[in-house]
């Protein structure tokens, strides 16, 4: 998974990108007009808990690839931001909601709204830029004939053109499935799930969001929270603060549900790692994800779920209380499965 950070200069998207990747990143490569690239450790409590009670050699947390993109400047027209954007699957898109008189905007004043309707602008006319200009390619290119894929994409490619100057996300468009493949290879960024994060000032951090479905952070108090070491330390922390979560946690949380990703886990005295997977994905495709060897070879899994798991006192446990389930190729992974797959090549 990918996730693009996105917003002006002095959003907190440095900040939030050395937090989540834990990065220092020194000044002169923000000025440089190219993304930012780091791995972000999945913070997750069952996977804690497996590593507690298994005591393995080592513990592998899922990874989330960041993409801390150049700034966003309203009314450019190279948009350096966007070719790192596309590459992306989840957009997030950080806005500016605190004050500080030592931290200037680049529009001259902190208005949280205003930036969010211009960012949302950015983003159709960046698409609306895509769709025209692969259209004139396909018009010029219609005196040779168009191939049947060819008149698939610029008939959803006039429909995306109508949609986007009536200002409204692709996402929200319905279309015929060979016309969304074909759409596929443009990367549009208004069809990619869109979270927006707004970057408050401390005493605000505990605050509904302005909005459904976005989510607050204070980078001010995310540096501290990197900062304790110990883990109930950083929790009574949070709690003091009116916080279950750190931001990370909560953006991994939002961009999971977006994608429709799950976890489940594999385990033993060497390891214990967190897999993440489709929400769907059959059993053999899942341990695909392990080796390749896996799928090809794949005879059966042995599930045991993690609430069973944690009950039961272990996998052996499990099994003696009939907990552990024997599944074939026709299984679907679940969110939370403890998983031994067997195979034979």
């Amino acid at each position: 998974m990918n996730i693009a950070l996105l917003g002006y200069t002095q959003s907190g998207k440095k900040t939030l990108f050395e937090l989540l990747t834990a990065r220092q990143i020194p000044e002169s490569a923000l000025h440089e007009g190219k993304a930012l690239e780091g791995l972000a450790r999945v913070h997750d409590e069952r996977l804690e808990h497996l590593n507690l009670m298994v005591s393995p050699e080592k513990m592998t947390s899922a990874e989330t690839q960041v993409v801390s993109c150049p700034d966003i400047t309203s009314g450019a027209t190279d948009r350096q931001w966007l070719d790192a954007a596309q590459r992306c699957d989840v957009l997030c898109l950080l806005i500016r909601a605190f004050d500080a008189d030592d931290v200037y905007h680049p529009l001259g004043s902190v208005d949280a709204a205003r930036d969010r309707a211009n960012l949302n602008a950015e983003l159709i006319l960046a698409d609306l830029g895509l769709v025209e200009t692969r259209i004139e390619r396909l018009d010029k290119d219609r005196r040779r004939g168009l191939t049947s894929t060819q008149e698939h994409e610029y008939a959803a490619l006039l429909k995306c053109k109508d949609q986007l100057e009536q200002e409204r996300y692709l996402s929200s468009l319905e279309l015929e499935p060979h016309h969304s493949d074909a759409l596929r290879s443009l990367g549009l960024l208004t069809r990619k799930p869109l979270l927006w994060a707004y970057n408050v000032a401390e005493d605000a951090v505990a605050d509904d969001a302005p909005e459904p479905g976005a989510f607050v952070v204070s980078c001010l108090i995310e540096k501290e929270i990197a900062q304790i070491e110990e883990m109930d330390e950083r929790r009574q922390f949070l709690e003091d603060c009116g916080l279950s979560s750190t931001g990370g946690e909560r953006l991994n949380a939002a961009a999971y549900s977006a994608l429709g990703l799950i976890s489940y886990y594999t385990q033993g005295p060497t390891e214990v790692r967190a897999w993440t997977v489709v929400k769907g994905t059959s059993a053999p495709a899942a341990a695909g994800k392990i080796h390749s060897d896996l799928e090809r070879g794949f005879i059966r899994v042995e599930v045991i779920t993690f609430d069973d798991f944690v009950a039961c006192g272990g996998e052996s446990e499990a099994k003696a209380a009939g907990k552990m389930q024997l599944r074939g190729k026709d299984y679907t992974v679940e969110d939370g499965d403890v998983c031994l797959f067997r195979f034979n090549v």
